[in-house]
């Protein structure tokens, strides 16, 4: 019995040992221009077609911390696809870079952003790894701006979360057309978002009869998911290590709803 139990645990560890997250680049491309975007999925865990999950970035573009959510995603059982927002795989060399860039799309043209990340959305459908009717979209900071704007747009998806996203709601009749539940993970101390703009979406969704839910982080600030934002709450951005692991939590929670896992 014994032996048996030990070539059973062999046999696990082996298979384990096997299992690894590939990752991949994909190129696609919408009306205006190329994307690069990144793909991730455990080669153990997705056998059959699982979730999709997009996750749009921060307002310096897709960077490493994107492709670490994507390969943590993955470990999870489900694929992963970043989406490029600016095209080419570009990357802002500063925040300067990164203002002009976002402004571009978040406070200029969001008919334009929307279409962008329709079209990211649509890579990730095309994967041959993913059920194109189980997909949710996630983001961080100006990307948690870009999931509402792909909700809002009609886009067929399961959920939405936003990270420390943007919160204003600039064409709020749009909001009757959110088919996704909608989470929203939020710094309480986050000087970036006024309080107008967060009672201005909340009417927004109510009005729209939208599954949604808000979360408040104690003590956490814009951008509280990520290391680089450093460790001082006093300038507005700061990392928070426990809103990092219990927003990860609630976002996890909320898949296992949307998807039935």
């Amino acid at each position: 019995m014994r032996s048996l139990i030990a070539l059973a645990l062999l046999l696990a560890a082996a298979t384990a040992a096997q299992a690894k997250v590939v990752t991949e680049s994909v190129p696609y491309s919408d009306a205006v221009g190329k994307m690069i975007g990144f793909l991730a999925y455990d080669d153990a865990k997705v056998k059959t077609k699982a979730p999709g999950v997009l996750i749009v970035p921060q307002w310096q573009g897709l960077s490493d911390y994107e492709r670490g959510r994507a390969k943590q995603l993955a470990e999870l059982g489900y694929v992963a696809f970043c989406a490029d927002v600016y095209g080419d795989g570009h990357v802002a060399a500063d925040q300067k870079e990164a203002a002009a860039l976002a402004t571009k799309y978040r406070g200029g043209d969001r008919t334009l952003f929307r279409e962008r990340l329709k079209a990211a959305l649509a890579a990730l459908r095309r994967s041959p790894h993913v059920d194109p009717l189980r997909c949710a979209a996630i983001g961080y900071c100006f990307g948690g701006t870009g999931v509402l704007e792909l909700a809002r747009s009609g886009a067929d998806l399961l959920g939405v979360v936003s990270f420390h996203g943007g919160l204003d709601s600039p064409t709020p009749a749009d909001g009757k057309n959110i088919k996704a539940k909608v989470l929203i993970l939020h710094g309480a101390d986050d000087p970036f978002t006024p309080k107008e703009s967060i009672t201005a979406l909340e009417k927004e969704l109510k009005d729209a009869g939208v599954d949604y839910q808000f979360v408040y982080y104690s003590g956490a600030v814009h951008a509280f998911t990520q290391p680089l934002a450093g460790n001082d709450p006093s300038k507005g951005m700061a990392y928070n290590e426990k809103a990092d692991k219990r927003s990860w939590t609630a976002m996890r929670d909320f898949f296992q709803e949307i998807f039935g896992r």
